[in-house]
C-alpha cells in the first residue's frame, strides 16, 4: 500500500530568478559538462554573453569584439552602443529584461527571451558587467547572481560599448577546462556569418571576406571538392554548396540569425528538401533524393523575425515563419535555391556535368548494394531483438525528441568483462553500451560495401542510426571505452579509422571522444585515490602516508562495475577526437593506416624520443 504525504500550502515554493537557475541549470544552457563537448554549458556561457556583442555589430554598432580567456576567467569586450546606464544591473539580473522585446531595435537578433546573460550570471562565481556610452560608465559585480557592488562614474575616456567578465562556478561545472579548439570554431562561425565583423581571442584576429564560402573552404581539402563551391547570397539568406570525391555521407552547416543550428530544423529540412527538387527539375531526371545528396557538403543561414527555437539552447529550429513580408520558411528557402541554384547550373555547365556523373555514380553504388543493405538491415533488426551487441538507454525508449537526447552517450567497448562492468554501472537513462567482439576489421581503402558485409560495423552504424545522415544520429557523445593497453590503443586506432573512413562528420561536429580510466588505485582504510597519471599515482602516495595498497588496473573488466561509477558519472573524463587542419583525412588515414611503414617508423621513434625526454625530466 503507498504512503500518503500531506499536500498542504507548505509544499508550494516560489523560488528567485537565480535560485531556479542553480536549480535548474539544464532548462537554461543544456546539459553541464566539463568543457571536452563543444556543447557544454560553459561554451554556452560564453555563446550568450558573445551574440548581444554580436546583435550590437548587427544593427551597425562595434566593428569588433575582444576576447580573453585566462584559465577560468573569460572576457567579452565589444564596441557597440552600450547598455543604457540606469539598466546595467536589471539586464543582468532581472528575468523577461532586455532590448530584444523591442523588434524595432533588434529586428533579427540571435536572443530573443532575455535570459542568456541572466543564466551567466547566476550559474558563475564571479559576474562582472560594465557598460560606457555617452562619456559615462556604469558596472555591477556580482557573485552567484547576488549583486555586490555597483558603480557610476560621470566622466570616462573609455571608448563606448559593453565588457562582460564571469567565471563559472566549479561546484556546478566539475572540474571545467576551457578547449581553445571548440572555441575557435564557434568565433569562426560568428565570422563567417558577419562578414565584415572580426574577433580577436587572446590576441588572434578572425575575420571572413567570403562568409559560407570560407566555412567550406576552410573545412575541407580543396584536393577533395567535386567542383568549386557554389556560393548563393538573397537578402535573409546564403548558402554554398559542394560535392566531395571521397566522402560517402551528407554533411550540412546550418544557421538561423547567427546561430548554429546543430540538430538542424525547418530551415534544413526545407534546404534539402529544394537541392532535391531544383536538381530533378535541372535534369528533368526523378533521381533518388539520396543519391542526389550523397557526399554532399554544404552550408545555410537564414535570417527570421523572432524565430522559435525547440530549446533555450537554440539548436534546432522550429518555426516555420519567416516573418515580415515572408512567406514560410519552407516556400522562402525553395524559390531562393530553385531561381539561384537553377541560374548557377545553366551558368556553369562544368560544374552541372560533374554533379550529374556524381549522381549517376551514386545511383550504381545504390543499386549494387542494395541486396547487401536489406539483408543487413534485417541482421541489425534481429541483433537488436536479440539485444546481443546494444544495451539501449531508456531515452530512445519513449519520443525521441526528449530533452536528455544531449545527454545520451553510447560506450563503445570490447569483451564481455568490461562491457558487463559498464552495463551495471551505468546510468540506465541515458548511457547505452555497444559491445565489440575482438578487434574491428582494418578499413582503410576500403569501399562502403564492407560496412554492410561487415557485421560489427554494420550493427555499430545501426545503433547509431548514421546510415543516411549525421542529423539521425541517436547518441550525442560516442565514448570509445578499451584498456590502456597496445590491444586496447589498436582498437581505438581502427574504430577512428572507421569513422574518419566512412563517417567523418561524427568527429567534425564534436561526437567522438574516448574514455579516460584511471590505471592506478592508491588507498588506506580512510581514503580512496584514483589516479590516471604516473604523476597523479606520485601525488596520491605522498598524500596517503604511511605505505597505502596501490592498485594497478591492467584493463576494464577488472575494475567493479561499484567503482566504474565513478568514472562514468559526473566526474567522467573524456578526451575528444580532433582532426587536424592541416592534413586532410586522406592524408591522415594514409600516413597512419597506409603502406608508408619506414615513414611511420620514423615519426614513431622520433615521437618515442620526446616522450623519453619528457619523462626524464620529471
Amino acid at each position: 500500500m503507498a504512503v500518503q504525504s500531506n499536500y498542504t500550502e507548505e509544499n508550494i515554493r516560489s523560488l528567485d530568478w537565480k535560485e531556479h537557475i542553480r536549480m535548474r541549470p539544464g532548462m537554461y544552457i543544456g546539459k553541464l559538462g566539463d568543457g571536452s563537448s563543444p556543447d557544454d554549458g560553459i561554451y554556452i556561457l560564453l555563446k550568450e554573453v558573445l551574440d548581444n556583442s554580436i546583435d550590437e555589430f548587427v544593427m551597425g554598432a562595434g566593428k569588433t569584439i575582444d576576447i580573453s580567456i585566462q584559465g577560468n576567467k573569460v572576457i567579452v569586450r565589444d564596441y557597440g552602443r552600450g547598455i543604457p546606464l540606469g539598466k546595467v544591473v536589471d539586464v543582468v539580473s532581472k528575468m523577461n529584461t532586455g532590448g530584444k522585446y523591442d523588434t524595432k531595435a533588434f529586428k533579427k537578433s540571435v536572443g530573443l527571451n532575455g535570459v542568456g546573460t541572466k543564466a551567466v550570471n547566476a550559474l558563475s562565481n564571479y559576474f562582472r558587467v560594465e557598460s560606457t556610452r555617452d562619456g559615462k560608465s556604469a558596472s555591477a559585480e556580482f557573485e552567484k547572481g547576488e549583486l555586490t557592488n555597483k558603480e557610476m562614474l560621470d566622466d570616462t575616456s573609455r571608448r563606448k560599448g559593453t565588457k562582460v567578465s564571469f567565471i563559472p562556478d566549479e561546484t556546478i561545472f566539475k572540474n571545467y577546462k576551457f578547449r581553445s579548439e571548440y572555441i575557435v570554431k564557434m568565433l569562426k562561425n560568428y565570422v563567417y556569418l558577419n562578414p565584415g565583423l572580426t574577433i580577436v581571442y587572446n590576441g588572434e584576429k578572425y575575420f571572413s571576406e567570403n562568409g559560407l564560402k570560407d566555412l567550406l573552404s576552410e573545412n575541407t581539402n580543396e584536393n577533395d571538392l567535386l567542383y568549386p563551391i557554389i556560393h548563393l547570397r538573397g537578402d535573409d539568406i546564403e548558402v554554398a554548396i559542394t560535392h566531395s570525391k571521397t566522402q560517402y555521407s551528407e554533411e550540412y552547416h546550418s544557421f538561423v540569425n547567427g546561430q548554429n543550428t546543430t540538430q538542424g530544423g525547418t530551415h534544413l529540412n526545407a534546404f534539402r528538401e529544394a537541392i532535391v527538387k531544383t536538381i530533378r527539375e535541372y535534369y528533368g531526371k526523378n533521381y533518388d533524393a539520396s543519391d542526389i545528396r550523397k557526399s554532399i557538403i554544404s552550408a545555410i543561414a537564414i535570417k527570421v523575425m523572432e524565430p522559435v527555437f525547440e530549446s533555450q539552447t537554440k539548436t534546432k529550429l522550429g518555426s516555420t515563419d519567416m516573418g515580415g513580408d515572408y512567406p514560410t520558411v519552407r516556400t522562402y528557402i525553395n524559390d531562393f535555391v530553385k531561381t539561384n541554384l537553377d541560374n548557377y547550373l545553366h551558368k556553369t555547365p562544368d560544374t552541372a556535368e560533374k554533379i550529374q556523373k556524381k549522381i549517376l555514380q551514386a545511383e550504381r553504388e545504390r543499386k549494387e548494394l542494395s541486396g547487401i543493405r536489406k539483408l543487413a538491415r534485417d541482421r541489425a533488426k534481429k541483433a537488436s531483438l536479440h539485444n546481443k551487441k546494444l544495451r539501449d538507454c531508456r531515452v530512445h525508449f519513449g519520443d525521441t525528441k526528449n530533452e536528455r537526447n544531449l545527454e545520451t552517450t553510447l560506450f563503445i567497448t570490447e569483451g564481455d568483462s568490461a562491457s558487463g562492468s559498464i552495463t551495471k554501472s551505468r546510468d540506465v537513462n541515458t548511457q547505452a553500451v555497444f559491445s565489440l567482439k575482438g578487434k574491428p576489421l582494418n578499413c582503410y581503402g576500403l569501399t562502403k560495401k564492407i560496412v554492410y558485409e561487415n557485421e560489427e560495423f554494420n550493427l555499430l552504424q545501426a545503433a547509431l542510426n548514421i546510415e543516411e545522415s549525421l542529423e539521425d544520429l541517436r547518441y550525442n557523445n560516442v565514448v570509445i571505452a578499451t584498456d590502456a593497453d597496445v590491444d586496447g590503443m589498436h582498437i581505438r586506432l581502427l574504430l577512428i579509422t572507421f569513422f574518419l573512413q566512412f563517417f567523418p562528420e561524427v568527429i567534425k561536429e564534436g561526437h567522438l571522444y574516448i574514455l579516460q580510466t584511471p590505471l592506478f588505485r592508491v588507498r588506506n582504510k580512510k581514503e580512496t585515490i584514483y589516479c590516471y597519471t604516473e604523476e597523479e599515482r606520485v601525488n596520491a602516495i605522498e598524500k596517503l602516508k604511511p605505505k597505502p595498497e596501490i592498485t594497478r588496473f591492467k584493463g576494464l573488466g577488472e575494475i567493479s562495475p561499484d567503482e566504474f561509477k565513478h568514472f562514468i558519472g559526473e566526474d567522467m573524463r573524456l578526451d575528444p577526437v580532433m582532426l587536424d587542419d592541416n592534413m586532410s583525412i586522406d592524408e591522415l588515414l594514409s600516413f597512419y593506416m597506409g603502406k608508408n611503414t619506414p615513414t611511420r617508423q620514423e615519426f614513431i621513434i622520433d615521437n618515442l624520443k620526446v616522450e623519453m625526454d619528457l619523462i626524464e625530466e620529471k
